[in-house]
């Protein structure tokens, strides 16, 4: 069995969060092995969300240039409503696995879809209710899973950006390829 680690960063503002994100893509990391994880808007912005031209993805609301610009870096993304926390944004790889845990209504007791993934790649549930807790209280999550060497230098570049918390998880799943958009295309007729 291949070992495989997971970093999470907790940053309390989404300018950190794109720092960090452009910092691991200047370093040659595998953007496919990262995601980025946060709340679309405050409940006062009347609308918020993205319509894809072609191979181009427009978004709006109160982060919405934050969010366009990581779209190019990462590949894919979901938005979805998680009560309590409200309207969430998953970009990266992770978008498929929240897909997957919606459209299989894999239900983890307590935790929403996005808890529910991210339990599945192997994060204790307690520590899961936590990120929850964070997007709650408007902080952005960056995840990245990948083999032990990989891990460890995401982590040397995160902590860098002094994120407010910064756990590495040991023995998590592989990460899983997000599909390619043949297969994507394949699906939607």
């Amino acid at each position: 069995m291949s070992h495989h680690h997971a970093v999470v960063a907790i940053f309390s503002a989404h300018g950190e969060a794109d720092a960090a994100v452009r910092k691991l893509a200047d370093a040659g990391m595998d953007m496919k092995r990262f995601s980025v994880i946060g709340k679309g808007y405050h409940t006062e912005e009347k609308a918020v969300g993205f319509y894809n031209t072609g191979s181009r993805m427009k978004f709006w609301g109160k982060h919405g240039a934050f969010w366009g610009g990581l779209w190019g870096l990462l590949f894919g993304g979901i938005l979805l409503t998680i009560p309590p926390i409200g309207h969430v944004f998953v970009l990266g790889h992770l978008a498929a696995m929240v897909y997957g845990a919606i459209e299989g209504a894999i239900v983890v007791g307590g935790l929403s879809a996005l808890g529910a993934a991210l339990y599945s790649i192997g994060i204790p549930k307690n520590t899961v209710i936590q990120y929850e807790e964070a997007l709650k209280a408007d902080h952005f999550l960056v995840v990245a899973q990948g083999t032990p060497e990989e891990m460890e230098r995401a982590r040397e570049i995160l902590a860098l950006e002094k994120p407010s918390r910064l756990d590495v998880h040991t023995d998590v799943k592989a990460p899983v390829e997000a599909p390619d958009e043949h297969a994507m295309h394949a699906h939607s007729h």
